[in-house]
């Protein structure tokens, strides 16, 4: 009896919670026993409470019978000692609960059909036309009808829209769609105010460059050891951050700069992501994702910035005022913050909670993308019909909203990090301390050494070798005797070893980390594979379904390309002479540390502001032209180019008008054509310039092949990544429809490409010289 009187007891509270729930969709604070009429349809309404009364009916008569059964047996006299009948008086008590709920209830559902009756009756007088709603013909809102034809077929598939006020009445999805959404005209019966003249906004807070880094730890928070990690970093770095931040200050010399309020969102770290990383903190997993958010914090919190830092769902849907739902409603308000730094990770969080407000807010993004994201990819139409798809890409962001560890492709922008500078003490004494004979392994993981006995044997007949693999004390890792291995070692000390340290050895993997310029920076030759044939998504695992087509010659291609020797050394693994003969050359070459600008901490704070102050997404797009247009040419103003003086390539003219607020200045525009098989990224390399694509759009137009001297028998007009060029042998000409597609990257042999380049700074490839 106890057992059924606990049935009983639950499953009638379990109706009224449930009874509450749908009572309750409009607002979440609303009591579980409100009855909102305006929510639940009338036929709703009457069932689920005659169903509850029903189930409270059947429960007395159950109970009932086995009272009777209790009156008519003497089961339980056996059992007294152990049950005392005492324990089932409450009972009685129950039984009188239950029946009145059941009257009560009764008395309810009869006064929730009278109260819906009235309401079918009087609801017209109750707000002027709430059933007399027709869906409007207005030739500027085209998706009206559908939209309301999807809402009353799928309105209650998220209560978002009961948050909002759908009930299932036409007037409600009218209301929905022209106030919340904007599919349909605003109704004129609408009891609403005439609008009033928007208040003009208020002026901007100036940026101030900070001092202090203790409020930026505070806002990272706890709770995970990824976020120690970067507190850890940034607490190391302090000094350097600091002096950094007031020699950007006495540079930039009291320009003004408005103070942006930034969204700081982690994917990665987050429960529903997965958050692989922090477990893998401890025992010397991939960290350069993590040094490079520690640095980027860093960075917007010292150019003055007011920042958000989230890393969980929940925080970003606090932050971004996400209604209560499955998120195919816009947000309840504006979106609080001018710029939302995130990884893929965060992107895909954010498209699934902020509907409709997504594509509106989404130019305010800027994508944290280790590898970079190249346009073919990123456009969702042309990525699926070229097979240019991948899990990363089709997002349609401009490409410069990527940003990348080290600079892949000019079609994203160049983030970066930072690597510790030395002073001119730790300096000198490093190079009176260097072991000529002593050799670093990179590579924190066991499998990195598998099959690598071969360069070891020979690396080991000139040079000690050390390690820095992970491994827990049963289980030692499976390196050779002679290597040293000091396991996983906390970075102060991973510092240490480098500076005494003369080679820095890379066995092909990881890609493209931080520890390569750290080792350089700290007077390390870094000796590394060269890839034959290089690298990429077409035959190598690990580029696989990544969005780029990027051709990777060695492990680390900034390196190889940026610095070179006598700092970095790339060879043929499989060539013992030559690894031998390099490292008998290395052993004997003295090298200063070296860091290049761009990964200082003045270097990367001089680069972002950059980005922030002249970077905008929002007001300044390149518009689509129209896809019927016969020619570009025939609506495009003439060309403001000119060929340079020794007629080999085109520059801005001299006569042309120049746009002030345009960035990168139009003055650094040089265009040269590429050979068949080369990209723009690399032609312009070989003029030592930088592709910029935000240039394509001066170089779009049939005037420039003519300038060029190039014969066009035919002009085409075509979506395709590597436009605008020219196929030589049969003289056809092709012009960009789509601006998203503007690609620094890509090559095919039938096609010489336009190619828009520009200078830049040394060691800050990301700035042109008038860029800052």
């Amino acid at each position: 009896r106890i057992f059924v009187l606990g049935i009983g007891f639950f499953t009638l509270c379990f109706l009224m919670t449930s009874l509450g729930g749908q009572f309750s969709a409009k607002r979440l604070g609303d009591s579980p026993f409100t009855i909102r009429t305006e929510v639940m349809g009338a036929l709703e309404s009457r069932g689920v409470l005659r169903r509850m009364s029903d189930m409270l009916e059947m429960l007395m008569k159950r109970m009932d019978i086995l009272a009777r059964l209790e009156n008519n047996t003497d089961f339980h006299k056996g059992d007294e000692a152990r049950f005392p009948l005492d324990r089932f008086q409450p009972a009685a008590g129950l039984m009188e609960r239950i029946q009145a709920i059941a009257q009560n209830v009764s008395d309810i559902a009869i006064k929730v059909d009278q109260i819906l009756r009235n309401s079918l009756l009087n609801g017209k007088a109750l707000d002027g036309r709430r059933d007399q709603c027709e869906v409007p013909r207005d030739p500027k809102y085209p998706d009206c009808a559908g939209k309301v034809e999807w809402m009353r077929a799928r309105w209650t598939s998220d209560p978002c829209y009961a948050f909002f006020g759908v009930d299932g009445t036409e007037c409600s999805f009218l209301i929905y769609l022209s106030e919340v959404e904007w599919f349909c005209p605003p109704l004129p019966w609408r009891n609403r105010t005439a609008a009033l003249p928007s208040p003009p906004p208020l002026p901007r807070v100036q940026a101030a460059f900070r001092n202090d880094l203790a409020h930026l730890l505070e806002l990272i928070g706890t709770g995970k050891e990824s976020l120690s990690f970067m507190k850890k970093r940034i607490r190391h770095l302090a000094q350097q951050w600091l002096r950094a931040a007031r020699r950007l200050e006495q540079k930039l010399k009291g320009r003004q700069r408005d103070q942006k309020h930034i969204l700081i969102h982690i994917g990665f770290l987050t429960e529903e992501s997965g958050d692989v990383f922090s477990p893998r903190v401890l025992k010397g997993g991939p960290l350069g994702e993590m040094v490079q958010w520690a640095d980027i914090l860093a960075t917007l919190f010292l150019l003055g910035h007011s920042l958000r830092v989230t890393v969980s769902l929940k925080e970003l849907q606090s932050h971004l005022g996400v209604p209560p739902g499955r998120g195919n409603c816009p947000l309840t308000n504006p979106l609080p913050f001018d710029l939302i730094y995130t990884d893929y990770h965060g992107l895909q969080q954010m498209k699934q909670h902020m509907g409709l407000s997504f594509k509106k807010y989404r130019c305010r993004v800027r994508v944290i993308d280790t590898f970079g994201t190249e346009p073919a990819y990123n456009h969702e139409e042309y990525a699926t019909l070229r097979g240019y798809r991948t899990n990363w890409g089709y997002w349609n962001l401009q490409p410069t909203q990527f940003m990348t560890m080290f600079p892949h492709t000019p079609d994203n922008s160049f983030m970066g990090f930072v690597s510790e500078e030395l002073n001119q003490t730790e300096r000198q004494f490093i190079k009176s301390n260097k072991v000529s004979s002593m050799a670093v392994v990179y590579g924190k993981e066991a499998s990195i050494w598998k099959g690598k006995e071969k360069f070891l044997a020979i690396l080991n007949k000139y040079m000690e070798i050390h390690g820095t693999v992970y491994y827990e004390t049963q289980r030692p890792p499976e390196v050779p005797a002679f290597v040293k291995n000091h396991g996983l070692l906390p970075q102060h000390e991973f510092q240490q070893l480098l500076r005494k340290a003369k080679l820095f050895i890379g066995f092909g993997f990881p890609y493209e980390g931080p520890a390569p310029l750290e080792a350089i920076a700290n007077g390390c030759v870094f000796l590394q594979a060269r890839f034959n044939p290089p690298h990429s998504s077409l035959n190598h695992e690990f580029f696989r379904g990544k969005p780029t087509s990027r051709e990777v010659s060695s492990q680390h291609p900034y390196a190889e390309d940026f610095i070179g020797k006598p700092h970095v050394w790339t060879v043929d693994y499989n060539n013992s002479e030559e690894f031998e003969a390099a490292i008998k050359t290395i052993m004997s070459t003295q090298v200063d540390p070296y860091l290049p600008y761009e990964y200082t901490c003045e270097g990367m704070l001089e680069r972002i502001h950059a980005y922030i102050q002249h970077q905008d997404f929002c007001t300044t797009p390149s518009p689509a032209l129209p896809p019927k247009a016969k020619s570009p040419a025939m609506q495009s103003s003439p060309s403001p180019l000119a060929l340079s003086p020794n007629a080999t390539h085109l520059v801005w003219s001299p006569s042309a008008s120049r746009d002030a607020h345009a960035w990168p200045p139009v003055g650094s525009l040089q265009v040269w054509v590429s050979e068949p098989r080369h990209s723009c990224t690399e032609t312009c390399q070989r003029h030592g310039l930088v592709c910029e694509p935000t240039f394509f759009r001066f170089l779009n137009k049939k005037e420039v092949f003519l300038q060029l001297s190039i014969t066009c028998d035919s002009t085409e007009y075509e979506m395709n990544h590597l436009y605008p060029a020219v196929a030589d042998n049969v003289h056809e000409c092709y012009l960009q429809k789509e601006p998203l597609l503007f690609s620094c990257a890509g090559y095919n042999p039938k096609y010489r490409r336009l190619c828009p380049c520009r200078d830049y700074r040394k060691g800050q490839v990301a700035l042109c010289r008038d860029c800052l």
